[in-house]
């Protein structure tokens, strides 16, 4: 049994989130904006990972190492990642190349 926590913003149509559920990682779920008080109440202090599956939000990245510089931020989408996002980012994962389940066996050894 694992004490992670991770904090999931976006849609997660890929269910890296349930994923990682599976291996006992305690996930809280942002749906809407990346904003520092949706992550604050979703626990990002605490949080050893942040998966960003929208980039739309990859703003968020910056804010969330704002609140936790230790947070592992995790870009698990297809789509390019934004330049001005990419010295924040730990790893960014291509859905189509890995799946959640291999991207959430990954995140947990690591940790």
């Amino acid at each position: 049994m694992t004490d992670l926590s991770a904090v999931v913003a976006g849609p997660d149509a890929e269910n890296l989130g349930d994923a990682l559920e599976s291996l006992d990682v305690t996930v809280s779920r942002i749906d809407g904006a990346v904003t520092g008080g949706a992550l604050a109440d979703a626990g990002i202090a605490d949080a050893a990972l942040f998966v960003l599956t929208d980039l739309g939000e990859a703003t968020g990245i910056a804010v969330a190492k704002e609140h936790n510089p230790d947070v592992r931020a995790v870009v698990y989408a297809g789509e390019s990642l934004p330049e001005f996002a990419r010295g924040q980012t730990d790893l960014a994962v291509d859905p189509e190349v890995l799946s959640a389940e291999a991207v959430a066996d990954e995140l947990v050894a690591a940790e």
